[in-house]
């Protein structure tokens, strides 16, 4: 018998044991993988090259605050700006929904595959959109998950406005990071809600990437110290802007992934500490035969990493093949468009494992190592 199959029976001799040993390692580390996904997806949100040139334009004050519609004129003018569009998110209830499944944003029509450029439409479809006023495009995720088709009707009440609107579906868009939105007429929105004259934002596009600095160090400086002063910003500082208006998410996400590591070491510990406690005789022949503490906490060390290591690589590699080949949009109903697992976070989780298996040996290798000879020889199985 070699020393790796004397530890790899010694590991699975009790297989119920040993099974529940790797299956707790690998639930936990999917747990921990899914949270630090779910954290960067949420902080770090994904950037397309149409976004490289977007600015969104906002109130100085409050994202809430509304804009005045005059703004529009002065923004045009600025140069380097190709494209400006208002953007006011609607707030609206689909039919019967007791709460906002997906967002409704206001904008101009004949503005949006200049803005959006990663964004595809069928070019009847944009036709048809651009000529009805009560009409909308839909993202696809959205579209698919309500079963619309062209042509359907539906209403939405707003949560913001005084107002609640029916739509006609006159087309689908894809293509861009996030395909679960609806986009509508915002002049629709203005005659409806009695509120023309204001908008939510402002989004511009910049002709080129070399005139962003320039264009929205312009803007800023057109409304400062007016009745309504304005942020302008890159659509990624925007959200994450946005994204931290939601508080310290960090610090919950971590603290969860602390909770759920230090519940694993204990469990891993006291399970690795009642298998080496039931071969205590063993050890102690093995003392006797001659193997020094070192060869002993060696076993000790092999067979609790190979069980780390399994379950890692259970947990590590189930979470991966689950969010690169599943659909996580399906999963959880839109919540997340993308979860990659990249890998950074699969090498800290397999650090994780390591230490895990580690730290789960020293216990019961500190118990043989006090261990006496006749000690050990004495206790029962």
């Amino acid at each position: 018998m070699t020393l790796g199959s004397f530890v790899t029976k010694n590991a699975f001799r009790n297989r119920r044991r040993a099974a529940l040993s790797i299956l707790s390692v690998a639930a936990s580390l999917f747990l921990f993988v899914t949270l630090l996904v779910a954290l960067r997806e949420i902080t770090v949100p994904a950037e397309t090259i149409g976004a490289a040139t977007r600015i969104v334009v906002r109130s100085r004050i409050s994202l809430a605050s509304l804009l005045p519609s005059r703004q529009k004129d002065v923004i045009k003018k600025i140069a380097g700006v190709q494209a400006i569009s208002p953007f006011s998110w609607f707030g609206g209830r689909f039919q019967s929904e007791d709460h906002m499944s997906f967002a409704q944003f206001a904008l101009d029509p004949a503005q949006v595959t200049t803005i959006f450029t990663e964004a595809t439409v069928a070019p009847d479809q944009i036709a048809a959109f651009k000529t009805n006023r009560t009409a909308c495009i839909v993202g696809k995720i959205t579209a698919e998950r309500y079963g619309l088709k062209i042509g359907d009707h539906f209403t939405l009440t707003s949560t913001v406005y005084p107002c609640s609107l029916e739509f006609k579906v006159a087309g689908f868009y894809s293509g861009t990071i996030d395909d679960r939105n609806m986009f509508f007429h915002h002049q629709y929105l203005d005659d409806s809600s009695g509120m023309d004259g204001w908008v939510g934002t402002w989004w511009v596009k910049a002709r080129t990437i070399e005139d962003m600095p320039r264009v929205i160090e312009a803007i800023n400086k057109a409304f400062a110290n007016s009745s309504a002063e304005v942020r302008a910003e890159t659509e990624r500082a925007f959200q994450l802007n946005f994204v931290s208006m939601w508080g310290n998410i960090k610090i919950l996400v971590h603290s969860l992934c602390s909770v759920v590591v230090f519940t694993l070491l204990v469990v891993s510990a006291s399970t690795m500490s009642m298998a080496v406690r039931e071969r205590f005789r063993e050890l102690a022949v093995l003392k006797a035969l001659g193997f020094r503490r070192r060869e002993l906490f060696g076993f000790i060390l092999a067979e609790s990493f190979g069980l780390a290591a399994l379950g890692g690589l259970v947990g590590i590699g189930g979470a991966w093949a689950l969010y690169t080949f599943g659909s996580i949009a399906r999963m959880t109903a839109g919540v997340f468009v993308s979860f990659e697992v990249t890998p950074r976070i699969m090498g800290q989780a397999a650090v994780v494992a390591a230490v895990l298996g580690i730290l789960a040996s020293i216990a019961p290798a500190i118990s043989v190592a006090r261990m006496s000879v006749v000690a050990g020889l004495k206790t029962l199985d």
